[in-house]
């Protein structure tokens, strides 16, 4: 399939319009040669090892759900592990594409991913974009509330973590509310009051002032609350693309905060 039809059907299934006006989304490497596309590898972060994979899997197109290219470059050296990883893929001719904030908040995407672990009950955006039902963050109405402890535990369960970091209210009652976002969900809370807030990073100050305010916060590292997607994704995009392209997930990409 060629690249630009597969493009196509990215921006069909994460529209770009979606994404945060600070955002970088879409194709940041399109390749100076033409090519077609049979094998896709999908990543949250797209490190040197994982661009050495890729090269090793002898991929067309990588999908990093965290754009590589974020900020302008001046200069592009052989000593910095960023450039590295774009020099080497620009050689190899290997495309990037990025759907990022625009795949969290499109219907079916990371954020309602994460709220399938929450358990069930109705399920909204916090902040729905204009003319569209989609949007950053999602509040999940419990139709039976429940522990902190229990929600721990399937929260772990769905995103496949033996731990998390969590800071209580101070009386432990139940949960009927969970505001959620998948990532570093500081901003997407702003102005919403829920039971709970699960994300996966937030400030010291910012944990307190939940806690303070009646609370809980559970924190599971930031792409902790994005890389259990990946399969999900790999199976839209399979789904909508043609039955010789081949989609993997990285066997390298990891978070990098390992817990002692």
């Amino acid at each position: 399939m060629k690249l630009q039809t597969v493009i196509q059907i990215l921006e069909n299934i994460a529209p770009l319009n979606l994404a945060e006006e600070w955002d970088n989304v879409g194709l940041l490497i399109h390749p100076l040669k033409p090519r077609n596309v049979k094998k896709i590898l999908l990543t949250i972060d797209l490190t040197e090892a994982v661009a050495d994979e890729a090269i090793a899997g002898k991929t067309d197109l990588i999908i990093a759900y965290h754009p590589i290219l974020f900020h302008g470059a001046k200069r592009l050296s052989a000593g910095n592990a960023y450039d590295r990883t774009v020099m080497k893929l620009i050689q190899k001719n290997i495309a990037v594409y990025s759907p990022h904030t625009a795949l969290d908040a499109v219907i079916g995407g990371v954020n309602d991913w994460l709220a399938d672990g929450v358990g069930d009950g109705d399920v909204s955006v916090l902040h729905p974009l204009e003319n569209s039902d989609a949007g950053q963050g999602r509040l999940v109405e419990l139709k039976k509330p429940v522990k902190l402890k229990t929600l721990t535990a399937r929260i772990k369960k769905h995103l496949g973590l033996k731990s998390v970091r969590i800071a209580s209210a101070a009386e432990d009652t139940p949960i009927s509310t969970v505001a959620l976002c998948a990532g570093a969900g500081t901003e997407a809370f702003k102005g919403v009051k829920a039971d709970c807030y699960l994300t996966g990073e937030m400030s010291h100050h910012n944990v307190l002032a939940a806690t303070l305010g009646g609370s809980h916060v559970i924190l599971c590292e930031h792409t902790n609350t994005e890389r259990g997607y990946l399969p999900t994704f790999g199976k839209i995009l399979k789904k909508a693309l043609e039955a010789g392209v081949d989609i993997q997930c990285s066997e390298i990409d990891a978070d990098p905060i390992i817990i002692g």
